[in-house]
């Protein structure tokens, strides 16, 4: 196979394994209702549809990712979407709430292998000089099945019930298997695919789980509430103890050389505050927008429009700007676009007009778009060889809990004295200085944009140790063939 047909299946098999995660989210949200006429559930527990899921994902990316690194991502892709199938039929057959919670939250463990090795996938197939575009495609595609799901999952529930939401998935997975079985990457080397850490495995995925779990519950409960309280402590105690655990452990589940990659964690970092100021934003317009100005969820959806196809438009635009600017000016640019959005939604007020509302998610999108491509191209381009999967893990782990983050951050301060439940009660001249908290928090990402690497990505270099697709010593035009390291990093990732 030719090294431009890898990198055409390779690219596939991982826009294809992201959109179906990003398309199976936002179509739940338009069956839910449904789902609970159906099945006689409560508002409580059809919620746990959605954190079951998300509490399996956040707390096993990581995980997820040091597995491809050891047995290879095209494997856990095709293991994740065959269980990612699985576990949708099994929630079109269920017979209760109580399985449907319980298949979400499976459904979320094989999410959580499938997408770091949709990212492994394109480092593996892509030099570091080529990859921004390859990643640029992705975050389009990813904007586009988000877009798409509420549309798609309002025909589906209309017409044939809220089940056919998950049936829809099992024929996508089953195409996307077929396809990952044709994408043939460099094997992963065998010096680095040490074994698993399973006491460090377990204290990462109670630590995320813990901490999710009690930002997922802030909206209701509100930051001062015992069981938030007790759940921030919980994850602090067990997060310092898994820092404990992996300074002495002989195969840490962050291994030391991806710790100590400056770009790595700054991409960390730009992720983490951009996409909770982004969703932070989201969740306090949707309240003005539904609960003081009484629009419905389409007229909601039609004045947030722009931001997705800013996204989805903006990200090839990102691609170009990081191949010419390098990752420094492009971060940058991207989180200043955020946060001039968010701070335009705040001088709006609940009377803003269409245009202004659509300039402000505009600039939010492109902004988000840039900021993303950007540090999932830095992350991902950065990856020291043989680890593309446990940094994909990280980078999915800071998109997973950075909304969680916003969310919370947007109704401690919007709801604050007030009651701490979403309603129209909460004062609508919060939601001003709320928009602004956010745009500090994203204003943030500035600190650690100003470290990335001030240069685009320069021409892949060969490494005198790489392998072949069978995981052989691979001669210099096999080299060329099949795998790349940025100029300026050893084999190591150290600069």
């Amino acid at each position: 196979m030719t090294a431009a047909a890898r990198h055409r299946f390779a690219l596939f098999a991982a826009v294809a394994g992201a959109m179906i995660v990003a398309l199976d989210g936002t179509v739940l949200m338009v069956a839910q209702p449904s789902l609970q006429q159906d099945l006689g559930a409560t508002v409580a527990q059809v919620q746990w549809t959605s954190t079951g899921y998300l509490l399996a994902v956040a707390a096993l990316l990581v995980i997820a990712g040091r597995l491809g690194d050891r047995y290879g991502h095209r494997r856990l892709l095709f293991i994740g979407v065959l269980g990612f199938a699985a576990a949708s039929a099994g929630i079109a057959l269920a017979p209760g709430i109580g399985w449907v919670i319980g298949l979400r939250a499976v459904q979320g463990v094989f999410g959580a292998l499938l997408q770091p090795a949709t990212l492994a996938l394109l480092r593996l197939a892509y030099p570091a000089d080529r990859i921004g575009a390859a990643i640029a495609i992705r975050t389009s595609a990813i904007g586009v099945a988000a877009a798409a799901g509420p549309l798609l999952g309002g025909v589906l529930v209309a017409h044939l019930g809220w089940r056919s939401v998950f049936v829809i998935n099992i024929p996508i997975s089953l195409a996307i298997a077929a396809l990952t079985l044709a994408v043939r990457v460099p094997a992963t080397p065998r010096a680095v695919s040490q074994r698993l850490d399973l006491t460090g495995a377990a204290l990462l995925a109670t630590a995320l789980a813990v901490l999710v779990h009690a930002l997922a519950g802030v909206p209701t409960r509100g930051w001062t509430a015992p069981p938030t309280l007790l759940g921030l402590t919980a994850a602090v105690c067990v997060a310092a103890g898994l820092v404990l655990h992996e300074r002495r452990a002989a195969h840490p589940i962050v291994p030391p050389v991806v710790a100590r990659s400056v770009p790595v964690a700054a991409s960390m970092v730009m992720l983490l505050v951009t996409s909770g100021g982004l969703f932070g934003a989201l969740f306090v317009t949707t309240f003005v927008f539904q609960d003081v100005l009484g629009l419905d969820a389409l007229a909601t959806g039609l004045r947030v429009l722009p931001l997705t196809v800013f996204m989805v438009l903006g990200a090839p635009v990102a691609g170009i700007a990081l191949r010419r600017y390098g990752p420094r000016r492009s971060a940058v640019a991207g989180t200043v676009l955020v946060v001039l959005g968010i701070v335009g939604l705040s001088r709006l007020g609940a009377a803003g007009s269409w245009t202004a509302t659509g300039a402000t998610f505009a600039l939010l999108g492109a902004g988000f778009a840039t900021v993303m491509v950007t540090a999932t191209g830095t992350v991902v381009g950065d990856a020291p060889t043989g680890y593309a999967g446990v940094v994909g893990g990280l980078k999915q782990t800071a998109v997973n809990v950075g909304p969680a983050l916003g969310i919370a951050v947007a109704a401690g301060t919007m709801l604050l004295g007030a009651s701490p439940a979403r309603s129209a009660s909460a004062p609508v001249s919060a939601t001003g200085p709320t928009l602004l908290v956010l745009a500090a928090m994203s204003a943030l990402a500035l600190i650690p944009a100003s470290i990335l690497p001030s240069r685009p990505a320069p021409k892949a270099e060969l490494a005198s140790d790489e392998v072949r697709l069978d995981g052989e010593p691979c001669t210099d035009q096999q080299s060329r063939e099949a795998t790349y390291v940025t100029s300026g990093h050893d084999r190591h990732g150290r600069q």
